[in-house]
This record gives structure tokens, C-alpha cells and sequence, in this order.
């Protein structure tokens, strides 16, 4: 039975199966790092040849063939090179970005009340999502360029462990323009990225409650709703990372050593539009399609482990 708000008086925050007060909200964002932390550093072999491929895609000419180029350099330990600041950085941006996106949809559909948020939801969860996203990067950024030195940096160049590698980071920081260089290139990566990843969620666990399990959503078993969840995170995800690969790219290629001091409509003009757009592409959509597929089934996991509920639908 969903918590009612006093008569009279609509409120998002009691809508669910639960009233989203503090604790709710506190719940999303731990929901958040586990989601974000576990996902990014597991996939950290993926990671690492994707953004070598961007940076020298002579040398690194596919997923495969790079991991075959990686491990013959560098043993299998360099496909686990960044994974501390991997680690710490996504869950730092998972608790906001999950939980700053549940406080921004209720106060926006609050703001914009009953009818219109229920005539434009998708409106709503484009703003939360940008909203969240906007401020999950400043948390995410120091530890994203660190991660991108440490990964695309040819072995010997830079130190590998992350308090050497941060040290190094600050020392450098005239020219790496640590600890927020990266943050304009991030959030053109990481809002549209965001945006697509919650509107395209929200949006196809609507329609699967709409075409396909059709009798309320409360009736289905949690497998059948966490089964929802994770298809629609990753066909989510699939999206997500054609939307956002031009700006992943420009990412890595300003950790890359040549581009030093360069702007980034040089590095852009330099590199082609054409290539920061495709290169390392179907790799990163096996990878963040997974990952966001991941990522929502962990979080409404342990939002249902919580008395939650999951995420979306009717």
C-alpha cells in the first residue's frame, strides 16, 4: 500500500511503496556505490584496452588483439592498471548520481505538479538525471584523470599505484590541469551519457510493463521484476554509449602525452570527428551495456533487499 500524502495535497515523495524521506534517499545513494564502484572496476580490463585504442589506435586495432598487446607488454597486472581510482571515483559519482537523481525527480515533479508530471515524465527524468549527473562528475573528476594517466601512459612512464599516481597528478598540475581539467570534456560526456541512460531506462521498463507484463506491477515476482530491470538497463546502456563515445574519446586523448597543453577543438580537429566517434565503439558498447545492465540490476537489488521497490514502470 503506497503512503498517502495529507488530503488535498499531492506529493511525489509518496508515491512508492515507501515515503522517500531521508532515509530513502540516503538508501539510493549507498544503492548508488555499490552499483557504480563494483561495475567500473570489474570491467577495468575492458577499460584499459578501450581507452588505448582511442589514444593509439595504430598500435591497438581491437579489443582482442589490444588485450593480446597489453598482456604481452605488461603482464596480465596491465589490464588492471587505474582500478583503485576506478573504484573510488564511480562510487563517489554512483551516490550522486543515483541519489541526487531521486531527490531531483520528486522536486521537479513537485515543482511542475500532478498533471504535468504524469504528462511530462520524460521531460522530468531528463532533468533529474542532468541535474544529478551535473554534480556526480565534480565528485568523479580527479579520480578520472587519474585513471586515464595511469592507463593510456606507456609502462615506466607514470606511477601505476594511485597515491603515487595522484602525487605525480598534483605535481604536474600546470600542465595536466589537475584536479578538474577533464570536468567540461566529463560533463559532455557524462550528462548526455546520464540523460540517455535514465530517460531510456525509465522509458523501456514503462513499456515493458505496458506490452508485455501487463497486469500491475506489484504482481510479479522480484526475478521477473529484476529480469525487467537489467534488459532495460542494458538496451539502456547500448544507447548510452554511442551517445556519449566522441566525448570518451576526447577524455582519453587528453591523457595521451602528444596532446599536452592542446584545446580541445585542437585535439578534436587533429584526431577527425569521424574517429573520435568510432574508435573503440563496439567495444565500448559491449562494455556499457553490460555495465548500466549491471548497475540497475544491483541497484534495484538492494533497493528491494531494502523494502524499496524497483525502479520505473506504470
Amino acid at each position: 500500500m503506497a503512503h498517502l500524502a495529507p488530503v488535498g495535497k499531492w506529493d511525489a515523495r509518496h508515491l512508492g511503496p515507501v515515503p522517500h524521506d531521508g532515509k530513502y534517499y540516503t538508501n539510493c545513494m549507498i544503492g548508488g556505490i555499490l552499483a557504480c564502484g563494483t561495475t567500473h572496476a570489474g570491467l577495468t580490463p575492458l577499460d584499459v584496452t578501450k581507452c588505448n585504442m582511442q589514444v593509439n589506435p595504430g598500435k591497438f586495432k581491437g579489443l582482442l588483439p589490444g588485450i593480446r598487446t597489453i598482456v604481452a607488454e605488461e603482464g596480465s597486472k596491465g589490464l588492471w592498471k587505474g582500478v583503485g581510482p576506478t573504484f573510488i571515483g564511480y562510487s563517489l559519482q554512483g551516490a550522486f548520481k543515483y541519489g541526487l537523481y531521486e531527490i531531483f525527480k520528486d522536486t521537479y515533479m513537485n515543482l511542475a505538479g500532478e498533471e504535468a508530471s504524469s504528462k511530462y515524465k520524460g521531460a522530468i527524468w531528463l532533468a533529474g538525471s542532468a541535474s544529478a549527473e551535473f554534480f556526480a562528475d565534480i565528485a568523479l573528476c580527479p579520480l578520472e584523470m587519474t585513471k586515464v594517466k595511469i592507463q593510456t601512459s606507456a609502462s615506466g612512464t607514470f606511477p601505476v599505484p594511485m597515491r603515487a599516481a595522484f602525487a605525480e597528478m598534483s605535481k604536474t598540475k600546470a600542465v595536466t590541469r589537475f584536479p578538474f581539467g577533464s570536468l567540461v570534456p566529463l560533463w559532455s560526456r557524462q550528462i548526455p551519457y546520464t540523460m540517455a541512460k535514465f530517460f531510456f531506462f525509465e522509458y523501456i521498463v514503462q513499456m515493458f510493463y505496458s506490452h508485455v507484463f501487463t497486469a500491475p506491477k506489484d504482481t510479479y515476482g522480484k526475478p521477473t521484476q529484476l529480469g525487467v530491470t537489467f534488459a532495460s538497463g542494458y538496451l539502456a546502456g547500448v544507447v548510452c554509449a554511442v551517445v556519449s563515445h566522441p566525448a570518451d574519446s576526447l577524455v582519453s586523448q587528453m591523457g595521451k602525452e602528444a596532446n599536452r597543453g592542446k584545446s580541445l577543438g585542437q585535439i578534436a580537429s587533429e584526431v577527425g570527428y569521424s574517429n573520435l566517434a568510432t574508435k573503440g565503439l563496439g567495444t565500448r558498447v559491449l562494455m556499457i551495456g553490460t555495465l548500466t545492465g549491471f548497475q540497475w540490476w544491483i541497484y534495484d537489488s538492494f533497493k528491494t533487499a531494502m523494502g524499496m521497490g524497483t525502479t520505473g514502470g506504470k
